[in-house]
């Protein structure tokens, strides 16, 4: 269409648009579709020749612009649709008029137009509006709290954009309309130029990629303040700051800037700027809307809605610490704001929450996400945030009452059905987990999240076929889904199709070069090699004995136990996902040094040093502050599930941090006996017994019985605790509390096998793999004396033996590398020589 010019009265031009919208809907079916839209592109710009690509260009890009107002694919733009194409500035509506050749009635100038006009304007309003239903209680364009009766004040200027017609929009003075005005213009300028660059295969068109995407993930939750504009929150524009336009339109609105700056009172600048800002955050000009917030909070820097929106414009372009520290100081100034600042509290809380998310924050998260939920019981995201987010912590029967509130008030939330699904197979309760992710998919049949997390259920069934159909649809969405591509490649193996397995490998490989993606093939081209000519498989691969602990005999007492070694494969296996071997344990002296906590009571009247989870969740961002955010949180769900639900078997909220410093300090990086005096230290840094040489016997004795309920769970606390005397006053030395410590019966001996299983990860066997699970072996090789056949650490402590082999008892040793193994046999083979000579 022709490029933006001025704009008449809004009535006559609301008449206008409709004028031209019947003169090409030749069908008379309420929308242009294609041929009808190219016709009306053609005949308002007469003097341009256009090819049928630059036609083609410019229908995809309305037609994706305006999805919204697609009636369906054979009716095409409606009339609002067309309406709020030229009030985007995508076309001069005088100018095509005139250029048509059309005219108005006599009376079509008049009230009626304006009548017709105003009529238009609301249905594109009724349209493009992202508000909730007022039972919700939250208009989320304006992050305030509204009733369902409250006023809707329209804009007196007509180019006022959907959100200003809020009835919480605020502005108070008429320079603040005109500078809206004129930055609509602007606006509308800068996107016509855009689109215009875009018909001609020019930069600085959508990210079209991007944006064919977006609607089909699991939106993370956030508010439609924090997740972009309010009336198009799903469509993503890709501004090119580098052009010549987009400098000129900055410079243009730098004087828009001055002019608030030259503002009479220094409440108008304010409110001047407010409206600034909003306009350029709603039309995802997030770096230009920064500045007008920051000016903001010069001018009042105890305003809670200025820090606000500044922590929404940060966070919109990425710098996630900063937008927390922005929300910080908002929740600050509206917590002593009173009543006016009071309403906007929920939201702060919200978006603040998903601040902390970003950076891994998932605790801290939780605790505002409740707070905006206690504030305004009807805020449905507040609760699927609460609810995904404790689902994220491992607490699930938490997440599922929350999930299912927010989809109380909610029917049609797509997200928390899915989040909820997740939480419900992760109890076990499949059936209804399945149809969960089953409404999310009705609901958004693109669902990304809800189709792959169906497809890992099947799996976890053994419905290997289901699951690879999941699988597909993911990537027909999204096809560089490296893990749901890996993921089918495993379906597809259950399911007996061994080459469309390594196929679907093969790309999984391609889309990431990750090496656990290459070990798979690797291992898979091993299984293939063995299978016998009629396709069977060999014995071992098609199954295997599990062997009672008592028929596994040891050569030699350096060989570890069966039982000590999966015990201590599962420690090693949480050490991994929390990432503490990473962590060094002079890091926990020094935060003990600098971490001024108070002391408190307990319910025993015992002083301790008691700290929330939120705030433990700090101290241990700083303990592995070398993770990126999505991997701490896998860090923080594993540490919340093994050890503080243990500490916190009450549900308080509040922990002993002496003695969590004692649990986590034998899995932390560093040698052994650091490791041990750093618990000793934990447990002197405690109240009970701070300034001292010795600690309590009661003290040690409650925390190797902590210590092997987290660790050790399934072997239970011995008896014999009790027998030591569990309220013994007595003090204990460093040295006492080690030999308690060591014991192998009732203390934490099974550390001696953990580190063990640390040193052993960069050991390799040669070419020597497992004769169960045929993988090649890393770390220690358990050898079968008399059979010769060998087992990787994990077939070991799980008991299993080839099936082919079946005897009585199995006798093994362990070897830490292959040349141990070559001693082994130079020592066979010459005690053979040896008694050869003797017979001779």
């Amino acid at each position: 269409m022709a490029a933006a010019g001025g704009v008449g009265g809004r009535g006559t031009r609301a008449e206008k648009v409709r004028r031209i919208f019947e003169r090409f809907d030749v069908n008379g079916d309420g929308g242009l579709n294609r041929e009808e839209m190219a016709a009306l592109v053609v005949s308002v710009n007469p003097r341009v020749k256009f090819s049928d690509g630059q036609i083609s260009a410019i229908l995809d890009e309305v037609f994706r612009t305006y999805a919204d107002f697609i009636a369906a694919q054979d009716v095409g733009l409606t009339l609002p649709g067309l309406i709020r194409t030229y009030d985007d500035g995508a076309g001069d509506v005088d100018r095509d008029f005139d250029a048509l050749g059309l005219s108005l009635s006599a009376d079509a100038g008049g009230e009626e137009s304006d009548s017709a006009g105003a009529a238009s304007d609301a249905a594109v309003a009724s349209a493009s509006s992202s508000t909730p239903p007022a039972a919700a209680g939250i208009l989320f364009d304006d992050g305030l709290l509204a009733s369902a009766s409250a006023p809707k004040l329209p804009p007196p200027h007509a180019a006022a954009p959907p959100w200003a017609a809020s009835a919480n929009h605020g502005i108070a003075f008429d320079s603040s309309w005109t500078l809206l005005d004129d930055l609509e213009i602007l606006v509308k300028r800068l996107r016509s130029k855009q689109l215009q660059r875009a018909a001609t295969g020019g930069a600085g068109s959508n990210d079209n990629n991007n944006n064919s995407l977006f609607d089909s993930f699991s939106e993370a939750g956030w508010s439609r303040e924090i997740s972009g504009p309010s009336d198009s929150s799903e469509r993503r524009i890709s501004w090119d700051d580098k052009s010549r336009d987009y400098l000129t339109f900055v410079k243009e609105v730098a004087l828009l800037r001055g002019r608030a700056d030259a503002a009479r009172s220094r409440e108008e600048a304010f409110d001047n700027h407010m409206v600034l800002g909003r306009g350029l955050y709603e039309h995802q000009l997030f770096r230009e809307s920064l500045i007008s917030f920051r000016r903001l909070c010069e001018l009042r820097p105890t305003d809670a809605r200025a820090h606000f929106r500044a922590g929404n414009a940060l966070y919109a372009i990425g710098r996630h610490a900063d937008a927390k520290e922005e929300f910080l100081l908002a929740l600050e100034a509206a917590e002593a704001g009173g009543t006016q600042s009071a309403e906007i509290l929920p939201q702060i809380h919200v978006n603040l929450g998903i601040a902390m998310e970003a950076e891994g924050m998932i605790l801290g998260a939780c605790e505002h996400y409740r707070e905006a939920a206690i504030l305004c019981p009807t805020h449905f995201r507040a609760l699927k945030l609460l609810g995904s987010a404790l689902f994220g912590v491992g607490e699930n029967r938490a997440a599922e009452k929350a999930l299912e509130e927010a989809i109380f008030l909610q029917q049609d939330y797509a997200d928390a059905h899915c989040d909820l699904g997740s939480a419900l197979h992760a109890m076990g309760e499949d059936e209804r987990a399945t149809q969960e992710f089953q409404k999310a998919i009705d609901l958004k049949p693109g669902h990304v999240d809800a189709l792959y997390n169906l497809g890992g259920l099947f799996m976890d069934a053994g419905r290997f076929p289901r699951a690879s159909e999941m699988f597909t649809r993911v990537l027909s969405v999204r096809p560089n889904h490296w893990r749901a591509q890996l993921n089918k490649a495993v379906a597809l193996l259950g399911a007996g199709e061994s080459d469309e397995a390594k196929r679907a490998l093969k790309e999984a490989f391609k889309m990431t070069q990750r090496v656990e993606v290459y070990d798979a093939i690797a291992h898979l081209k091993v299984l293939q090699k063995k299978k016998k000519p009629n396709g069977s498989g060999t014995e071992s691969e098609r199954t295997y004995l599990v062997i009672e602990p008592s028929k596994f005999k040891r050569a030699g007492r350096k060989t570890v136990l069966r039982q000590d070694l999966a015990v201590a494969l599962d420690i090693r296996a949480f050490q991994r996902v929390a990432r503490l071997n990473h962590c060094d344990v002079d890091l926990l002296k020094k935060e003990m040094n600098e971490t001024d906590v108070p002391i408190s009571y307990s319910g025993t009247g015992e002083p301790e040093k008691s700290i929330r989870k939120a705030a433990l969740e700090v101290i241990l961002r700083r303990l592995l502050q070398f993770l990126k955010p999505e991997t701490f949180q896998g860090a923080i769900k594993a540490i919340n599930e093994k050890v503080l639900s243990v500490l916190d078997a009450t549900g308080s909220g509040r922990l002993d941090l002496g003695m969590f410093f004692a649990i986590l300090a034998p899995l932390l990086s560093g040698p052994t006996e650091k490791r041990k005096r750093a618990i000793f230290d934990s447990l002197l840094w405690r109240p009970s017994n701070e300034g001292g040489v010795t600690i309590r016997r009661s003290d040690a004795i409650t925390y190797i019985k902590l210590l092997r309920a987290v660790y050790i769970p399934s072997h239970g606390v011995s008896d014999m605790l009790e027998v030591h005397g569990e309220s013994d006053p007595s003090m204990v030395s460093y040295c006492e509390f080690l030999e308690m410590f060591n014991d192998p019966d009732w203390g934490f001996g099974i550390l001696d096998t953990l580190i063990k299983l640390e040193a052993g990860d960069r050991i390799r066997h040669g070419r020597r793999s497992c004769s169960v699970c045929q993988y090649p072996i890393i770390g220690s090789r358990f050898t079968e004396i008399k059979l010769h056949f060998s087992l990787c650490s994990r077939c070991y402590g799980e008991g299993k033996v080839p099936s082919n082999f079946k005897q009585e008892e199995f006798l093994f040793k362990e070897y830490g590398n292959e040349s141990e193994a070559m001693k082994d046999m130079c020592r066979c083979f010459n005690m053979h020589s040896a008694s050869l000579q003797v017979d001779a």
